[in-house]
């Protein structure tokens, strides 16, 4: 096998995509009309990257085992940091029976996305690189949307978008489990499938 290249195009728009979990992270110092506004389009630029990155390494055949690893952890980083913030920020409810509702969506995405993270790792000591499916990429479009949402104030488009980015991040954290329950199954049966297979 021949030597990757780590600074090709796709992997170069994966790292700047990273760019935007420092300005997440400072999110609740200026979380005013005009800094959510900036934030929410800085968040939507970086998950478009997510649609350009793939797009270029196949286009360009320049998929990488390391670019396989790195697509998926921008991401994760990026989505669960968004998602602490909010809450952080109220947008998404924490007191209350709503808050229970809005920390139990938090920590189902969080929690599977470090379950997924640590399933890429076992398969990656193995020698086996867990890429993303269709079930994954569906997870990832529902989690962006709810989070772009809740990113703008309040009656972005005399909408209450907070209130709508809530529901779909309901939705976004089914499908997160599903998506889950697709990459370990698919794991385990490939296992499977392995140790059965002749020597």
């Amino acid at each position: 096998m021949g030597r990757e290249v780590f600074w090709n195009l796709p992997n170069t728009i994966t790292m700047v995509r990273m760019i935007v979990i420092p300005v997440l992270v400072g999110f609740p110092f200026y979380a005013d009309w005009a800094g959510s506004h900036v934030v929410a389009w800085i968040y939507i630029f970086a998950a478009f990257g997510d649609l350009v990155d793939g797009w270029a390494a196949r286009r360009g055949q320049q998929i990488t085992r390391i670019g396989k690893l790195l697509d998926p952890l921008a991401d994760k980083l990026t989505v669960t940091t968004a998602l602490i913030v909010l809450l952080t920020l109220g947008r998404i409810p924490s007191e209350g029976w709503a808050g229970l509702f809005g920390l139990g969506l938090v920590v189902i995405i969080v929690g599977r996305e470090l379950a997924v993270t640590g399933l890429r790792g076992i398969a990656s000591a193995g020698g086996v690189v867990v890429g993303a499916n269709w079930a994954g990429k569906a997870k990832t479009l529902s989690q962006n949307i709810a989070v772009g949402f809740l990113l703008f104030p309040q009656g972005t488009l005399e909408i209450k978008n907070h209130e709508i980015g809530v529901l779909l991040l309901g939705l976004a954290a089914a499908l997160t489990l599903w998506s889950g329950y697709v990459y370990f199954a698919d794991y385990f049966r490939a296992e499977n499938a392995d140790t059965q297979a002749p020597r």
